[in-house]
């Protein structure tokens, strides 16, 4: 009977960096397509966080992903708007979209959490504003998928 995996949680701390669109290069006659320097960085800082808490074996079956972001409260933001913030009554409409920033957390946990992100059939992105800015990424493996 195959062991049931757990469940994987984690934080990464610090403020929330969406994956940027591709940067292009010419390179010997040749256009070359590459990740900014800011995503790349944050990538490797979430493979950082991830790696702590990394499975003995990759997961190789389907998996559901929950990721909650928390970008910092605007300095411009009233009190009352502050508070409202912090109890999630306000929530951020602002760029950038959601979906940019399950991109750049799918790139980075490829090999070490799972072999490739296909795996990955069932996703939520929710975004938030928290006094401390970080993201809460939730990954469940599906039984029987």
């Amino acid at each position: 009977m195959p062991m049931i995996a757990q469940v994987i949680k984690f934080t990464v701390y610090g403020e929330p960096v969406a994956q940027a669109r591709p940067r292009f290069a010419v390179i010997g006659g040749h256009a070359r397509a590459y990740d900014p320097k800011k995503s790349r960085d944050y990538k490797d800082y979430v493979r950082l966080a991830a790696a702590e808490h990394a499975p003995a074996a990759l997961l190789e079956c389907a998996l559901a992903m929950e990721i909650r972001v928390y970008r910092p409260i605007p300095k411009s933001f009233s009190k009352k708007k502050t508070a409202d913030a912090e109890l999630g009554l306000l929530r951020p409409v602002t760029k950038p979209d959601a979906d940019n920033y399950l991109k750049g957390i799918k790139d980075a946990l490829k090999n070490v959490i799972w072999k490739d992100d296909s795996q990955v059939v069932e996703v939520l992105v929710t975004k938030w504003y928290g006094a401390r800015p970080c993201v809460e990424v939730t990954i469940k493996p599906i039984e029987g998928a």
